[in-house]
């Protein structure tokens, strides 16, 4: 299998335009693209992010996962950043007093696969993770 990285495109629903936008831009600091009156493009570090508006529906629940005796909603999606970047950023969304479901933590501190992570949500419900591992060559590791 091919190992170069290509972006991705990913479409995520919003049910608030506005709000997602100013979320994405200014508290994610993500450069913006394309838009219209109804989705607006982002360079989600160097991928394509969309957020389309899209009603919020009322049977849609929540749902978490235990891992490492915390919960972890899914789905949700992110990025792997590099190690110095993940650390500056999570400092900026301490500071921008984000509301995180899982604070910014290190997994397996001195081990094998040692990562940092966080969770959080959009101003739409939508979850995301930003994570970093300290050898970026373990991302895949078993």
């Amino acid at each position: 299998m091919n190992n170069t990285l290509s972006p991705f495109h990913l479409a995520i629903p919003v049910d608030d335009l506005k709000k997602a936008r100013n979320f994405y831009g200014n508290i994610l600091e993500l450069e913006e693209g394309r838009s219209s009156n109804h989705w607006v493009d982002f360079n989600f570090f160097g991928h394509q992010l969309v957020i389309h508006y899209k009603p919020k529906s009322d049977s849609e629940q929540e749902h978490h996962n235990l891992v490492d005796g915390k919960d972890v909603p899914v789905p949700h999606f992110g990025i792997i950043l590099e190690w110095e970047i993940w650390q500056n950023l999570s400092e900026k969304l301490l500071e921008k007093e984000v509301e995180f479901v899982i604070k910014p933590y290190i997994r397996f501190q001195g081990e094998v696969g040692e990562q940092a992570t966080m969770f959080f949500y959009d101003p739409c419900g939508n979850a995301l993770e930003f994570k970093s591992f300290k050898d970026m060559s373990l991302v895949f590791k078993k």
